[in-house]
């Protein structure tokens, strides 16, 4: 019989070197999530590669924002929010968007084509692969990040004929490069 090796009583943790050097090694799609705030009238951006499916019946997707955030506290008081699914000439917008310490979006929609959506009124990227409106459904502390886990309220694939923009190794990469 085989039995699974016991964990050793000192509590092992693998630092953060290590944690983003394993998980580099996982390619993910690019996203934007965009949140429109109402107080104020601005639009929010944050480039994002944990974005996923969670459910079909209902539709349900998740997203991971750091703890603390412009994003994360704008979606602590507004339930609902939109994401597009960036392609591989969404690249100059990816970084802008993924820029710590910027001072306002405003700038980086500017020059953005991009639509409102109709049920959040939040940025939807013209060009995108396909863009998705949801409703926050739960907020989930995890470590440094919160799990936002929302319903889709309507999701549209725009038949743009571009690959996926992926994040791979630490940097922005296309299908076959």
């Amino acid at each position: 019989m085989y039995s699974s090796p016991q964990p050793s009583s000192a509590a092992a943790s693998a630092t953060p070197d290590e944690f983003r050097a394993a998980l580099g090694q996982l390619a993910s799609g690019v996203s934007l999530v965009t949140c429109h705030d109402p107080e104020d009238g601005e639009d929010v951006g944050m480039t994002a590669t944990s974005f996923l499916s969670v459910s079909l019946e209902p539709p349900l997707v998740l997203v991971s924002v750091r703890e603390d955030s412009r994003m994360d506290e704008l979606l602590a008081r507004t339930d609902t929010w939109a994401v597009s699914l960036l392609g591989e000439e969404h690249r100059p917008l990816a970084s802008r968007f993924a820029m710590k310490g910027r001072l306002s979006d405003r700038l980086l929609f500017a020059d953005a084509p991009h639509r409102r959506g109709p049920h959040t009124g939040a940025p939807l990227i013209t060009g995108a692969l396909a863009t998705v409106e949801c409703r926050t459904e739960q907020r989930i502390p995890a470590g440094d990040h919160t799990l936002v886990l929302g319903r889709v309220l309507e999701a549209h694939v725009t038949g743009a004929g571009t690959g996926p923009l992926l994040y791979f190794r630490g940097a922005y990469r296309q299908l076959g490069s």
